[in-house]
């Protein structure tokens, strides 16, 4: 399922032009570009887990948080906005060019789909934790991914209708 919520974001992209990619509405509202940059990122960082899991027969008995077994009971992260603290929010890069933010997908892709069968066959007792939904295994790593890339749909259609108001 990552694979598909990315290559929908990858079609998407050639919907925009470069200063479309750029565009900010506001100081604190983040570029289209912006956004994509973020979703690759936290997908790599995610799929790091995952490889740690996979590399690891050290088994971890503790679970999720709290907010953590909520999140993945909801399949999903909850409709509204959710900001970082600003020591975890740095913005994203806003300089990438749509060819490369399609490579970085494409590589992205390519990734998971490498990953996928290793996940499906993992220790799921094997976990590495994330700061705040706790001890996660390789499959719930890989979970999360779709989840929080899914998650800034809202957030895209968002940024398409601040491309509008600015008639760009």
């Amino acid at each position: 399922m990552s694979i598909a919520v990315l290559s929908q974001f990858k079609e998407d992209l050639d919907g925009y032009t470069e200063r479309q990619l750029r565009y900010r509405a506001a100081a604190d509202v983040w570029s289209i570009g912006q956004m994509y940059d973020h979703i690759i990122v936290v997908a790599e960082e995610y799929a790091d887990e995952i490889e740690r899991c996979l590399a690891s027969h050290e088994e971890q008995p503790l679970g999720k948080t709290e907010f953590g077994e909520r999140l993945f009971q909801a399949g999903g992260f909850p409709p509204i906005k959710i900001r970082l603290p600003d020591e975890m929010n740095q913005p994203p890069n806003n300089t990438d060019k749509r060819e490369t933010l399609e490579r970085r997908l494409d590589e992205l892709s390519a990734r998971l789909k490498r990953l996928e069968p290793l996940v499906r066959s993992a220790n799921r007792d094997v976990k590495a934790r994330h700061g705040g939904f706790g001890w996660l295994n390789a499959q719930e790593w890989y979970d999360l991914i779709e989840m929080h890339t899914r998650h800034h749909l809202r957030q895209q259609a968002d940024l398409e209708r601040y491309l509008i108001e600015a008639e760009l």
